[in-house]
């Protein structure tokens, strides 16, 4: 489980083909991270097989790849890294699983004040989980949605959060891994019985 709060801006140092998926190696100055470690890369939760040297390596499945950007990641971008979050540590973002529930792409950027205002479209699947002022994790980043339609919702960016995650590179056409808030499906499900 992961929080939203994204620790270290890493970059992909390589990408390699392997049975069934891919091995990213990824630089990053998350300190602690050991073998089998979660960590979340850009929203995703993945497994670190390998530690040290200022970085980490965790393999990708056919699955996470179809599921997720993963698969468009190329040497030298950028990615948001949170190592899993540990028992007594602040819950400052919200619940996020890193089990991504689809991908979305953006569809403008605008200036607002000191705030960036970054719409995304999605699959009326996922908008129906996503509420004004709810939480949703793009790219693995803890965020609260400004504004909902059927087609997209925006979520505008502070500062800091442009500064400190690669959401400060958002353009038009990107995709972006999208997770909604786990309590909403809950909630369905229950209702729905």
């Amino acid at each position: 489980m992961f929080t939203g709060l994204v620790q270290d801006l890493g970059a992909v140092e390589s990408v390699l083909p392997a049975d069934g998926g891919v091995r990213l190696n990824l630089s990053s100055s998350v300190s602690g991270l050991r073998r089998g470690d979660s960590v979340s890369v850009n929203g995703v939760c993945l497994t670190a097989v390998e530690t040290g040297n200022g970085g980490f390596a965790a393999d990708v499945m056919e699955e996470t790849l179809r599921r997720s950007s993963l698969a468009d990641l190329a040497e030298g971008d950028r990615v948001n890294i949170e190592a899993a979050l540990r028992a007594g540590d602040p819950l400052g973002g919200h619940i996020v699983q890193g089990h991504v529930d689809g991908v979305g792409r953006v569809e403008s950027v605008r200036e607002e004040g000191i705030a960036r205002v970054v719409r995304v479209g999605a699959d009326g699947d996922l908008l129906r989980y996503v509420v004004e002022k709810g939480s949703i994790a793009m790219d693995g980043v803890s965020l609260t949605v400004s504004a909902v339609d059927d087609e997209a919702f925006e979520v505008s960016l502070i500062p800091e959060t442009l500064e400190r995650t690669t959401l400060g590179e958002a353009a038009t056409g990107r995709k972006v891994n999208l997770e909604v808030d786990v309590v909403a499906k809950y909630v369905e499900k229950l209702v729905s019985r």
